[in-house]
Formats: structure tokens, C-alpha cells, sequence
């Protein structure tokens, strides 16, 4: 894939996608969508067993360029931008949203700056997220007049609750890393200088764990939302039974029974 404004490179089995736009802050532009979609979905092969998503330079992501609205709205009119934010957040629901949740395989979520708007929607579609000590959180929609997108409105109110969410997004303000981690926004803060390692030996750690049940259990949380007990129960029989056929399964109960460390391959 052309590495224009999205960097993928692949490291001791973790598929490391960077948003690469530091001079906007990691703004999201139509074509950085595209190949964010593109960058997952080459996360699909044998060899990337994990993926860690971040963004260069002081900002995780900022949001949808809101500059380019702007220039759209004034050179085209209504009608154009209308046609323009509805193309670029059915891609970034369809390409980067879905992709990363039906990734079958853990996403580690590396927040090292400001993430805003649809930035912080991007938060929430990763499985685990570790954020540095100066990133901040902010919905931001509000602000705009915009009502929110990126999943915010599904993931969040199954993180923190509906009605916090519905205050974090009518507030529109700032939240520290501090009160990230006491919301359940992100699940640990480290130091500024120590993000990127500490996020990357959490995805080499997983890359080398049973990926192909991590990927299925993601599944089943997934669609849990959706499922009657009974129906979630059926799921988890025929997931688990699977499992049984599985090269890592087998393994894995050998291991155990010889008191060893269990070699995973993911299949």
C-alpha cells in the first residue's frame, strides 16, 4: 500500500499502524481514511498477530479535518458537504471501524497525545487502550454542532454507561489521562517516553498467545449486545467445541498437562 498519510509496518508479529499527519495533528482527511481500511485490512495475513494502532508526532488523532469542511462548504455549498461528510464517515464506519472490530486478533490502542472528535472514537474501537500521561480525551462533536460518529455512540455507553456518556458528549470537554483511566476510557497511563514501548511489548506478548481464541472471544463479546443468554450460551458451545479442533488448543492442554510453556501458532 502507498504510505502517504498512514504508516503500517510489521514487527515481531504486530502490524504497527501510525497515523502520520503531524504537521494537522493526525487529522482525518478522506484519502488518510482510505488507506487507515487499507492498513487493516492488510492486518488480515498469517504473519500479523496483533496490531498496535497510534498516531506520530504530539497528537494520537484530532478529528476529521475541519478545515476541508470548511473550503467544501464555501467553494461547493451545502449540498457538497453534505455529500462529502456522508462519503468519508460511511468509509471510516465501513473500512476502519468495522475492520477493527472484525480484526481476529487483539488491537492495542497507543494514545500519545490529543484524541478528539472522530480521534476519539478511534480510542474506542481498539481492544485494549494504554494512554501517555499528557494525552487527553475530548468527544468534541458538540462543539461543532455535529452529532458524534466513529461507533462512539455504541462503544462508548458500554464503557462508561449511557448516561456518562451522554454527559461526556454534551460537556465537550477535555479529559485528562488520569480521569481516563477512572471512567474505564483507557485501561492504564504511562509515562510520555514510555507509551510506544510499553504498548508494544503488550502486542508482542499477545501476538504470541492463543490469537485465534483471543480473535473468537472478541467475536463473542462483540455480539453479545445482540444475543438472548440463551443465544449467547449456544454461541459459546460452538466456539469452545471449535476451539477442541483448534492446533493452539491442543497444544495448549499438552503444555499444560507436561507443565511447560505452550507454543501458539494462531490456527
Amino acid at each position: 500500500m502507498a504510505e502517504t498519510n498512514i504508516k503500517l509496518e510489521v514487527m515481531d508479529g504486530v502490524g504497527i499502524i501510525t497515523m502520520d499527519r503531524p504537521e494537522s495533528r493526525n487529522a482525518l482527511t478522506p484519502d488518510m481514511v482510505d488507506e487507515m481500511g487499507e492498513a487493516i485490512k492488510a492486518c488480515n495475513r498469517y504473519d500479523v498477530r496483533a496490531v498496535m494502532l497510534t498516531g506520530s508526532g504530539p497528537a494520537f488523532c484530532s478529528g476529521a479535518d475541519v478545515k476541508a469542511f470548511v473550503e467544501t462548504l464555501e467553494n461547493d455549498g451545502p449540498d457538497a458537504l453534505h455529500q462529502y461528510i456522508n462519503s468519508m464517515a460511511d468509509a471510516l464506519h465501513t473500512k476502519v471501524v468495522l475492520g477493527l472490530r472484525n480484526l481476529e486478533k487483539p488491537v492495542v490502542g497507543a494514545v500519545n497525545g490529543v484524541a478528539a472528535g472522530a480521534g476519539f472514537s478511534l480510542t474506542l474501537g481498539c481492544d485494549i487502550r494504554y494512554a501517555a500521561q499528557s494525552a487527553r480525551f475530548l468527544m468534541a462533536y458538540a462543539n461543532i454542532g455535529a452529532t458524534a460518529d466513529g461507533g462512539s455512540t455504541y462503544l462508548l455507553p458500554r464503557l462508561v454507561g449511557s448516561g456518562k456518556a451522554m454527559e461526556i458528549y454534551l460537556a465537550s470537554q477535555p479529559i485528562g489521562s488520569e480521569m481516563a483511566l477512572e471512567m474505564g476510557l483507557v485501561n492504564q497511563v504511562v509515562a510520555d517516553d514510555q507509551l510506544h514501548r510499553h504498548a508494544m511489548e503488550t502486542a508482542v506478548r499477545l501476538a504470541q498467545g492463543p490469537t485465534l481464541a483471543y480473535g473468537k472471544v472478541k467475536a463473542l463479546f462483540d455480539q453479545s449486545w445482540d444475543n438472548s443468554i440463551a443465544d449467547q450460551l449456544d454461541a459459546e458451545t460452538k466456539a469452545l467445541a471449535n476451539s477442541g479442533i483448534s492446533a493452539d488448543f491442543q497444544e495448549g492442554i499438552k503444555a499444560f498437562s507436561e507443565r511447560r510453556q505452550a507454543r501458539f501458532q494462531g490456527k
